[in-house]
């Protein structure tokens, strides 16, 4: 049953009107929050954006208005360090927080975390999106939502009854994933063109937005220049400046 849950994402981007209830909130949040964490840090907080004034902003300065705006809940998942630095006080220690390590481990504490919700809210029937689209605009959204220095957004995810369905995308073969003992690149010759092939005819063919495309084109159009370079400067403003 897991098994096959996981294996049927898709990502959904409208949804039905239907908000969920605090009770509901509650409960997958609880249930997410039983993640692993790098050393019990639980580096991370999730704002809940219930206020329509504060979603419709949020829609804009990610880019999203259509699935802020139709999600049933809206939450922003943020690395957070604000709150271990108040363990620290209550201990009459200023903890060191401006380290590189600090960002992996909080990045991933939140990816694992989220991850957990996204699959709980799933096996409820709920279609979930991530939405990294909250590192368009930064300054704005950590304005918006009050966060402190310390604390900063690292993707939205939007959540509620999927108004649309999708075929699943096929995935990269596991054995370009997988490498057994050590590192081996010379296999991609022969397993990109396959999985191009693959995703060539999963776009052609799918229900809905057929295009012309396969992977590693879209992977290289996606790469070929910096994105988001704004990050560096903001993280720094938010006290990771990695002396």
């Amino acid at each position: 049953m897991v098994l096959k849950l996981l294996s049927s994402h898709t990502s959904i981007r409208t949804y039905k009107n239907k908000q969920l209830s605090k009770e509901e909130v509650f409960e997958l949040i609880s249930v997410a929050q039983h993640a692993a964490s790098s050393h019990f840090v639980q580096a991370y907080s999730v704002i809940w954006i219930t206020d329509e004034l504060i979603k419709k902003k949020l829609g804009k300065y990610s880019k999203n208005p259509t699935q802020m705006e139709t999600a049933g809940a809206v939450f922003v998942c943020c690395v957070d360090f604000q709150r271990l630095h108040s363990a620290g006080l209550m201990n009459d220690t200023s903890i060191v927080i401006d380290t590189a390590e600090n960002v992996i481990v909080g990045t991933t504490d939140v990816a694992i975390f989220s991850q957990n919700l996204a699959i709980a809210a799933e096996s409820k029937g709920y279609g979930i999106c991530y939405i990294g689209g909250v590192r368009n605009n930064p300054i704005e959204i950590s304005e918006l939502l009050n966060l402190p220095t310390h604390v900063f957004p690292v993707f939205a995810m939007t959540m509620g009854i999927p108004n649309e369905q999708h075929e699943v995308k096929p995935r990269l073969p596991v054995e370009a994933i997988l490498h057994e003992n050590s590192y081996d690149s010379e296999k991609y010759n022969t397993l990109l063109p396959a999985y191009d092939k693959t995703m060539d005819d999963y776009y052609s063919t799918r229900s809905s937005n057929q295009k012309v495309l396969n992977w590693t084109k879209a992977m290289t159009n996606f790469l070929k220049e910096p994105r988001r370079t704004h990050m560096k400067e903001f993280l720094q403003m938010k006290g990771f400046t990695w002396k």
